[in-house]
């Protein structure tokens, strides 16, 4: 860790500490770095928005990508002011940055009632074993689309 980490990690914890007071949302913050430079920030805004993906990390992820112009961060380091709950981490994968700094962890979290283990312990059920309902339905007319996916020879992967 160094002077330059604490920043960026200060930087983080102040979203989470503004947005919490101006009651955006949780106490959660994150931003997004590239060469020494903030390219996108955010704060948990679930309530002023009314979106449960609107966590402190997908938001700086987006604005990161849009600031970018590009899908992936793979040139980038996070600083997040608590450990990613499971979307979160998987929006993380999915940019592909090259490393994570955090604060808290997901045992802070759950102490003052964020807690994802009911996430956690969903993912290891078998889906139909699964609290909320889960049911496949056309799957052949779905699959249609994904032959169509894997035989396009302009399509941009990811």
């Amino acid at each position: 860790m160094t002077k330059r980490d604490e920043y960026f990690m200060r930087r983080a914890i102040t979203l989470a500490e503004e947005g919490m007071y101006s009651n955006e949302g949780g106490p959660f913050g994150a931003v997004v770095v590239k060469d020494n430079k903030i390219i996108g920030e955010g704060n948990n805004a679930v309530t002023s928005t009314n979106d449960p993906t609107a966590h402190a990390e997908v938001v700086a992820i987006r604005n990161a990508c849009k600031k970018l112009n590009t899908f992936q961060l793979e040139d980038c380091i996070i600083y997040t002011s608590c450990e990613p709950c499971p979307m979160c981490l998987g929006a993380i994968y999915w940019a592909r940055p090259k490393k994570v700094y955090y604060a808290c962890d997901k045992k802070d979290a759950a102490e003052i009632d964020f807690d994802d283990q009911f996430i956690y312990t969903e993912l290891d059920q078998p889906i139909t074993n699964r609290s909320i309902p889960f049911e496949r339905i056309l799957k052949d007319e779905g699959k249609v689309v994904f032959n169509q996916w894997a035989e396009k020879v302009d399509k941009i992967e990811y």
